[in-house]
C-alpha cells in the first residue's frame, strides 16, 4: 500500500518528460496523493474497529487496486493529477492497520506489534529501487496488446500485487475478527479527541513520520541539484534513509515496551535536533577569533550529508513505533479514532512540508534550509514534551517520577 501511494516519486520523471509538464505540476502529483492518503485515516480507524481489520483493510486493498490500474491507462495531466489523488487511498490503510493490530495484542506486546506493522513503510522505497529498471527494461513494449511498457507498467504491477495481498488477507486471516469499537456511537469514538494530549501525540507524528514522508519525496531532488547526481544514485541514497526510517519501527517498538515510549521520544528527538542542525549549517566559512582571526572552510560533503540523514532516518524510524505505543497506554478502547487522526495529521505534515522546505530555500538562498525547518520543528515537539513531563511530575509526589510511563495506573489511583 505504500509503495502504490508514493510510487510518483519515481514516476514522476517519466511522466514529466511524456507530457511535457513543468516542476510545480510534477510536484502536485506527489502531492494529492499524499494528501489524499492523510485526508481518510481518522474514519479509516473508526471503520476498522467497529467492522474490523479484515473487512476494512480488503476494502481499501482492492479499491487502490482499481485505481492503479486507471493510473496506466491515463491520457492527459488532468487525469493523472485526478488518478494521482484517488491512488493516494492507499496511505489511509495505515491507521487502519494500527486499530486493527492494537485489537489482538496484549498491552506489553503493543508496541513491537505496531512496530512490526509500521515497517511496511518500507513499501515508500520499492518504486524507487525497482522503477527506474523496470521503466527502462519495458520502455516501448506492449504486453497483452493492452498494457504499455515503460512507467506504465509500474501501477499494472503494483495493481496486480494488491490484488494478490487482498486474497491472501481475506483467506488467510481470522473470520472471526475483533471489533473494539462495535456497539458504541460516533460521538463516544470521537470524545477523546477532545484532549490536548492526542493533538501533542500528532504533532510528534509531524516530526516522525510527516517529515519522513516529505524527506522521502525531498531527498532526490536535493541530491541532484546541490550534490550533482544523477536520479539513478540519488534514489539509491534516499533509500539509505527509508529503509531504517521504516525498518526500524520494530526496535522502536520493542524499545518503547522495554523501556517506555517517553524514554524513547527523549532518545529521538536527541539524535533529531543534533542531526538536523548539523545538516542545516550552510557551506561557507568558521571564522574564530580567540587571539588572532583563524578562517576555517565549512562544506558537508555528500558522504558525511548521507550519514547524518542516515542517522536521522534511524531517530525518525524508531520514533515512529514510539508515538504509537503511546496510544493504546492512554487510550486501549480508541485507538481507531485516536490513531486515526494522529496519523491524519502526520500526513498531512508530509503535505505540507514539501512546500515549507521550498519556501525556506527561496527566502534564505540556501538548500540546507531544508533542515532547519525540520530542527525548528523538532524542537517545538521536545520543549512540549518536555514542560508536560515535568509538569506532570511537579502536580504527583516525587516517589512517582519513575512511573509515568504507566498512565493507567495514573488515572486509576487520581480516580
Amino acid at each position: 500500500m505504500f509503495a502504490a501511494w508514493l510510487m510518483f516519486g519515481v514516476l514522476g520523471i517519466p511522466i514529466q518528460q511524456e507530457f511535457g509538464l513543468t516542476d510545480v505540476q510534477l510536484s502536485w502529483l506527489s502531492a494529492v496523493a499524499i494528501l489524499n492518503g492523510s485526508l481518510w485515516r481518522l474514519p479509516a480507524g473508526i471503520a476498522a474497529d467497529r467492522l474490523g481489520g479484515r473487512v476494512v483493510f480488503t476494502a481499501m486493498l482492492v479499491t487502490t487496486a482499481v485505481f492503479a490500474l486507471l493510473v496506466s491507462l491515463a491520457g492527459s495531466y488532468g487525469m493523472l493529477l485526478l488518478l494521482a489523488f484517488l491512488v493516494g487511498f492507499a496511505g489511509n490503510s495505515f491507521s487502519a492497520g494500527i486499530a486493527w493490530n492494537s485489537a489482538w495484542y496484549p498491552r506489553e506486546r503493543q508496541g513491537f506489534a505496531l512496530g512490526v506493522f509500521g515497517a511496511g513503510n518500507v513499501g515508500a522505497s520499492v518504486t524507487k529501487f525497482i522503477g527506474p529498471a523496470l521503466i527502462a527494461a519495458t520502455a516501448g513494449s506492449t504486453y497483452f496488446g493492452v498494457v504499455q511498457g515503460g512507467w506504465r507498467v509500474v501501477p499494472v504491477l503494483y495493481a496486480l500485487l494488491l490484488l494478490v495481498v487482498a486474497v491472501l488477507l481475506w483467506t488467510l486471516t481470522p473470520r472471526r475478527d475483533r471489533t473494539p469499537g462495535r456497539g458504541r456511537t460516533l460521538r463516544q469514538e470521537l470524545f477523546p479527541l477532545r484532549r490536548q494530549r492526542v493533538w501533542r501525540f500528532s504533532l510528534y507524528y509531524v516530526a516522525v513520520f510527516g517529515a519522513y514522508v516529505a524527506l522521502a519525496a525531498w531527498l532526490p531532488k536535493y541530491y541532484t541539484a546541490n550534490f550533482g547526481l544523477s536520479l539513478g544514485v540519488a534514489a539509491l541514497l534516499t533509500a539509505l534513509f527509508i529503509f531504517p526510517a521504516s525498518l526500524l519501527r520494530p526496535l522502536g517498538g520493542w524499545f518503547s515496551d522495554r523501556f517506555g515510549a517517553r524514554r524513547v521520544m527523549y532518545w529521538t528527538f536527541g539524535v533529531m535536533l543534533v542531526t538536523t542542525f548539523l545538516l542545516s549549517m550552510p557551506n561557507g566559512h568558521i571564522v574564530v577569533q580567540p587571539g588572532g582571526r583563524v578562517v576555517l572552510p565549512y562544506e558537508i560533503g555528500v558522504v558525511p550529508f548521507t550519514a547524518l540523514v542516515f542517522l536521522l532516518g534511524c531517530a525518525m524510524g524508531i520514533g515512529k513505533a514510539a508515538v504509537y505505543k503511546h496510544i493504546p497506554e492512554y487510550f486501549p478502547d480508541d485507538v481507531g479514532a485516536v490513531g486515526g487522526l494522529v496519523g491524519m495529521l502526520g500526513g498531512l505534515g508530509g503535505f505540507f512540508l514539501p512546500p515549507l522546505f521550498a519556501y525556506a530555500t527561496g527566502w534564505t538562498g540556501l538548500p540546507s534550509a531544508t533542515f532547519f525547518v525540520l530542527f525548528l520543528l523538532t524542537a517545538v515537539c521536545a520543549v512540549w514534551m518536555h514542560r508536560t513531563v515535568v509538569r506532570m511530575l511537579q502536580t504527583q509526589a516525587p516517589e512517582l517520577a519513575d512511573h509515568f510511563e504507566t498512565p493507567r495506573a495514573q488515572e486509576a489511583s487520581a480516580r
